[in-house]
């Protein structure tokens, strides 16, 4: 089944928690979340005190993205402030078997994500700590960037590595997801899309969401 998580990086920051309510209303699976330090991207967004204001206005899984450097620092802030899948990058984690354990200490669902430039081959030996891989298909950092088709390659070879380790983890897509992309991401072996652009720039959220399951 197909599930989708809308990008609040796209909301209405200015009455973010109504967008919260709302987006839940229209049958998102998961929140997505976000977080960017300045320094890992060159955007600056929200932290854990953020997510915690924001918690109360759904019961959706919290999907809370980190691109920071130094995660390890951070994941119990937001363990503690509602994240219920905390995903780190590869590339921002020197030691990611051991962020891993750190994420699930706290008893939250453990995400990789992957840059365009980074080989699916880093996931080789993580795959029995990881509920959820996420592939970049932009270059991250900031909202409404262009689909990279080279990463479709990438998606496909990331869910063979699922299939023969026989574990039931997510494999989400985040970056320029609209309609003109997300039947290729899907049949390259995609079950979780990430989608805030296309979402949150049209009136009816329940219709954009539901767009984006039709196969």
């Amino acid at each position: 089944m197909i599930k989708i998580a809308p990008s609040l990086l796209s909301a209405n920051f200015a009455k973010l928690g109504e967008e919260v309510v709302n987006i839940t209303k229209a049958n998102a699976d998961y929140i997505h979340l976000d977080v960017m330090d300045g320094s890992f991207v060159p955007n600056i967004t929200f932290g854990s005190d953020v997510i915690k204001s924001i918690r109360p206005y759904s019961n959706l899984p919290f999907d809370v993205h980190l691109m920071i450097n130094n995660p390890d620092q951070h994941i119990k802030n937001f363990a503690d402030a509602g994240a219920d899948i905390i995903t780190v990058h590869a590339e921002a984690s020197i030691h990611l078997d051991r962020t891993l354990s750190l994420i699930k200490s706290f008893n939250k669902k453990a995400g990789v994500s992957i840059v365009p430039s980074t080989s699916e081959d880093v996931l080789d030996y993580i795959l029995d700590k990881v509920d959820l891989i996420l592939v970049m298909t932009v270059n991250p950092g900031f909202g409404g960037q262009q689909f990279l088709n080279s990463q479709l390659q990438k998606i496909y070879n990331i869910r063979n590595k699922i299939i023969n380790s026989q574990r039931n983890i997510d494999l989400e897509v985040d970056g320029g997801i609209n309609l003109n992309t997300y039947q290729n991401v899907i049949k390259a072996g995609a079950n979780v899309l990430v989608s805030g652009s296309y979402i949150f720039a049209n009136t009816d959220y329940s219709h954009a969401i539901a767009s984006l399951k039709k196969i």
